[in-house]
C-alpha cells in the first residue's frame, strides 16, 4: 500500500516514485510532470504500454456499458485529455454527458480541443479541480471513472471517499490502473522494459526522460490488486472486484455504491 512517514521536520511524507517527499510537495511535482507531457500524453501511454492501453480502455468502456439516455452522468477524474470521457459518450450513442475533472489545466486544454474537433463539446464539460475535494453535490453521478490517474493522487483513500460521496445510490466506480504482474516470467520482461526502455523512449519522443522515470516508479509504489480492492471496500463500496489485463500489467477495479 501507499506508505507515509513523518519527516525530520515533523511534517508528513509520502512517495513520489521511489523518493520520499512532503505531502504538499507531491501534488506540485505531479502537476509539473503532466504540464510537461500534456500535449503528448497519449503517446506517453503508447510508450508505457506498447499500445495496449487502447485495448484496456476499450474493455473498461465495455464493462461500464454506459446507459444510452440523456440523463446519464459520468465523472471522469484525472481524465484531462478526454480520452475516456469521449469513449463513454460515443458508447452511449452520444446521449450521456461526461464531466472531465483534472487538477492540471494543460491537460484539460488538450481535452477541450479534442472534444471540439470530435464534435462532442456539447456532451462534455471540463473542470479544473482536485480529486480529493470534488466540487459537486453528493449523489450527483451515475458513474465515476479514472484511468491511470489514481496512483498520482497524494491521498488515495480521500479520493475514494470523494468518489463514494458524489456517486448516486446504484452508481458504479471503475478504476483502470497499472498494477502488479502475476506471472514471474512476464514480470522480469516488464521490469526490464519499464526501467531501461521506457525512460529512453520517453526522451526520444518528448525530449524529457524524467516524467517517464517517475511514472514507472509510481507504478511500483502503487498497492497491488488485492490491497487496492481492500482500500475501496474500506470507504464503503460494495461488490468490489478486479480483472487483470495482460498478466496483471493493468487491472480494472469495479465497485458499486449500494
Amino acid at each position: 500500500m501507499t506508505r507515509e512517514r513523518v519527516s525530520a521536520e515533523g511534517g508528513m511524507e509520502t512517495s513520489y516514485g521511489f523518493r520520499q517527499v512532503g505531502e504538499s510537495e507531491k501534488q506540485t511535482l505531479v502537476n509539473d510532470v503532466f504540464h510537461r507531457v500534456a500535449k503528448r500524453y497519449d503517446i506517453m501511454n503508447d510508450v508505457m504500454s506498447l499500445g495496449l492501453h487502447r485495448a484496456w480502455k476499450d474493455a473498461m468502456i465495455a464493462a461500464l456499458n454506459p446507459a444510452k439516455r440523456e440523463d446519464y452522468r459520468v465523472l471522469d477524474v484525472a481524465g484531462g485529455t478526454g480520452d475516456i470521457a469521449m469513449r463513454i459518450v460515443e458508447a452511449s450513442g452520444r446521449r450521456a454527458h461526461a464531466t472531465v475533472l483534472d487538477i492540471n489545466g494543460s491537460m484539460l486544454s488538450v481535452g477541450a480541443e479534442r472534444a471540439r474537433k470530435a464534435g462532442l463539446a456539447d456532451h462534455l464539460d471540463f473542470v479544473e479541480a482536485n480529486a480529493e475535494e470534488l466540487p459537486f453535490e453528493p449523489n450527483s453521478f451515475d458513474a465515476y471513472t479514472i484511468a491511470f490517474g489514481i496512483r498520482n493522487v497524494p491521498h488515495i483513500d480521500v479520493a475514494l471517499k470523494e468518489a463514494h460521496r458524489v456517486l448516486k445510490r446504484g452508481g458504479r466506480l471503475m478504476v483502470l490502473e497499472f498494477s502488479a504482474v502475476d506471472q514471474p516470467f512476464l514480470e522480469k520482461i516488464y521490469d526490464t522494459w519499464s526501467f531501461n526502455a521506457i525512460p529512453r523512449f520517453g526522451k526520444m519522443v518528448t525530449g524529457d526522460a524524467e516524467p517517464y522515470q517517475y511514472l514507472v516508479e509510481s507504478i511500483r509504489k502503487f498497492p497491488n490488486q488485492r490491497d487496492f480492492a481492500t482500500m475501496i471496500e474500506k470507504v464503503g463500496f460494495s461488490r468490489v472486484g478486479f480483472t487483470n489485463y495482460t498478466g496483471g500489467i493493468a487491472a480494472l477495479h469495479s465497485a458499486w455504491k449500494i
